[in-house]
């Protein structure tokens, strides 16, 4: 079950299909300091999920911390992310009109709202 601090977030962003394979290749050896970052500003159980019919790519996380905005200007702050962003970046393309890459006034990835959730629990 879900802390009650618990924050969770859905996002979607297309994928460019002639890039499928180097990106999931990528994400097979994410670099240690953008997984520190991560872990650092409270985002626990992260995925990524790819739907090929429609190139879309799918990310689902927990945030655990205090204060959303401020952990994810400083995630967005940290260099080592921002080189991975730039990489991950080129092989997307955002559904959000203007938006110029992660970490931009505009956002990259597109907040999904979320219509059902069970966590299971006792049965009567």
């Amino acid at each position: 079950m879900s802390a009650p601090h618990t924050k969770r977030i859905c996002q979607i962003i297309k994928l460019k299909p002639e890039c499928a394979d180097e990106y999931k290749e990528v994400h097979r050896n994410v670099w240690p300091g953008v997984l520190n970052a991560i872990r650092r500003y409270h985002i626990v159980d992260y995925s990524i999920n790819h739907y090929p019919q429609l190139n879309l790519l799918i990310a689902n996380f927990k945030y655990t911390g205090g204060d959303f905005e401020k952990d994810m200007k400083a995630i967005g702050d940290d260099e080592e992310t921002q080189r991975w962003w730039r990489l991950t970046d080129s092989m997307q393309e955002s559904f959000n009109d203007g938006a110029s890459g992660s970490g931009k006034d505009i956002p990259w990835w597109t907040d999904v709202e979320e219509v059902f959730r069970f966590e299971g629990g006792f049965s009567a």
